[in-house]
């Protein structure tokens, strides 16, 4: 079990960015949890935002929606929050929100992304405001206990799109909502979508129920990737383990994972698959699957 952890740290060390590097000196080696938000200080603008490629699907320097989700995920898996980075950046979000008028929503991304590489599952397509990355947003926002005036605009829109119906349709979306699910504050509320959201998983895209599908899309453990997880009970204690055994085998001769998709660059590729390893080791040690004594 601990060869697991020792090939999957190497693989960090010698190819993952300074990011996934800090993020696993802080969760594995008791390094600074500190040290992932001084990374995360060069990917902000001066908008408030974040860019850079801080998710390395597009290498565009200008803030974006999903470039900050990517922020308030690192801050809250090393345990460390910058209260007034992420003030700016909620600042940056109310300014896109009012900018697209759609009641507290944001897009993924806008149009300047098409200035420069990038995946091509990239297109316009990410521009319109939507629960992904809205509802993401908004919970890791509540998990990192910041209050901003954004987040009740954009809760209030969240809630009304989710009792809207027929609103979760991809995995990716679904994913976003957990989040949102899991941290905003009416929990009464939420263990009522939870429940509904459950009933549907069958018709869910891109959730590759099955441990042996080889396609891309998100598995049970991208929903539930800790053994404390909220959303484990949807699946099963035989279901995830059959998908634990799937993510050991999937380690690569050189200690990483790999990824499914086409990214812009080899260097973009080598940054996915660091943070595709730094989140199968997490997710494995939760599961009990190694030890990092």
């Amino acid at each position: 079990m601990d060869d697991i952890l020792a090939a999957g740290s190497r693989f960090i060390a010698a190819n993952a960015r300074l990011l996934e590097q800090r993020l696993h000196a802080a969760c594995f080696l008791g390094g600074s949890a500190e040290g992932v938000v001084d990374v995360l200080r060069g990917y902000q603008n001066g908008d408030g935002g974040f860019g850079h490629g801080l998710e390395s699907d597009k290498r565009c320097p200008a803030s974006l929606p999903i470039d900050v989700e990517v922020a308030l995920t690192a801050m809250a898996t090393a345990g460390a929050v910058d209260a007034t980075m992420v003030q700016r950046a909620g600042d940056f979000l109310a300014r896109t929100a009012a900018g697209v008028d759609a009641g507290g929503a944001v897009p993924l991304a806008f149009p300047v992304i098409e200035a420069y590489p990038r995946a091509e599952h990239w297109t316009d397509w990410t521009y319109e405001p939507a629960l992904n990355p809205t509802a993401g947003l908004v919970g890791l926002l509540f998990q990192l206990g910041i209050d901003h005036p954004w987040m009740h605009e954009a809760t209030n829109w969240c809630w009304a799109k989710l009792e809207g119906g027929d609103a979760v349709q991809d995995v990716h979306t679904l994913s976003e909502v957990l989040i949102f699910l899991a941290h905003v504050p009416e929990r009464d509320r939420a263990a009522e979508h939870a429940a509904r959201l459950s009933e549907n998983l069958g018709r869910v895209r891109l959730l590759n129920l099955d441990p042996e599908a080889s396609d891309y899309g998100l598995t049970p453990l991208h929903l539930a990737s800790t053994a404390a997880s909220p959303w484990h009970a949807w699946f099963g204690d035989d279901l995830v383990a059959a998908h634990l055994d799937r993510l050991e085998r999937d380690q690569q001769a050189d200690g990483g994972w790999p990824i499914t998709w086409e990214p812009p660059s080899e260097a973009s590729a080598l940054e996915w698959r660091g943070v595709a390893t730094l989140r199968a080791l997490l997710t494995l040690r939760s599961y009990g699957r190694l030890s990092d004594d």
